[in-house]
């Protein structure tokens, strides 16, 4: 697996803008995803950027390992939520049955496409039996860039839900929606719950 290293880089470079770009409350799917899991279920974040989802979590009851691939939106994040954030990208994430979730809120879409198998193998490894994992895809016809220069793998939902079911998940619930992107692009969005067997 590979990162990208331009995208990398504009999050480093721009870590402080971006958070306070996105200033405003946590992500519109992560209480009805919370709500699906046990009181204090044990919750890996990656991509946590700014820190406002791990904050929510948090103020839930929930124990939660923050993550993002680049060091500077690390130290954003630990700013705003008070505690320490580990660099991790996703190729170097190696846990086994630690978490009862994983929340990927807007990351894996930075990921190429033909490196996605692999990271969801790490995901549902990570994840204890019958645990959940949520992610939101920007959805188009192929990988590119987007106006900032960062890259996006764009695939359909078809795509998503099959390379899904290949790495062993059962989608649970699945919401085409319109949003912008930090590149202020509206688009057509799909979120996904998926259950790991």
């Amino acid at each position: 697996m590979t990162a990208d290293q331009a995208t990398i880089d504009y999050y480093q470079s721009k870590a402080s803008e971006y958070v306070q770009s996105f200033d405003h409350g946590h992500s519109r799917h992560l209480d009805a995803f919370l709500d699906r899991l046990e009181p204090g279920a044990e919750i890996l974040e990656l991509g946590c950027g700014g820190g406002r989802d791990t904050i929510r979590m948090i103020e839930r009851g929930f124990t939660v390992d923050p993550t993002d691939g680049t060091p500077a939106m690390a130290k954003e994040a630990e700013k705003h939520i008070g505690r320490a954030v580990r660099v991790v990208r996703f190729d170097e994430l190696s846990a086994d049955k630690k978490y009862d979730a994983v929340w990927a809120h807007a990351c894996l879409l930075h990921a190429p496409w033909n490196d996605l198998p692999d990271i969801l193998s790490a995901i549902r490894k990570a994840l204890r039996p019958a645990s959940l994992h949520f992610a939101n895809f920007k959805l188009g016809n192929g990988e590119g860039r987007d106006l900032l220069g960062r890259w996006g793998n764009f695939p359909s939902a078809d795509d998503l839900e099959n390379v899904y079911a290949a790495a062993g998940f059962t989608t649970l619930s699945s919401e085409v929606y319109r949003g912008k992107g930090a590149d202020g692009t509206m688009r057509d969005w799909i979120a996904m719950t998926v259950k790991a067997p």
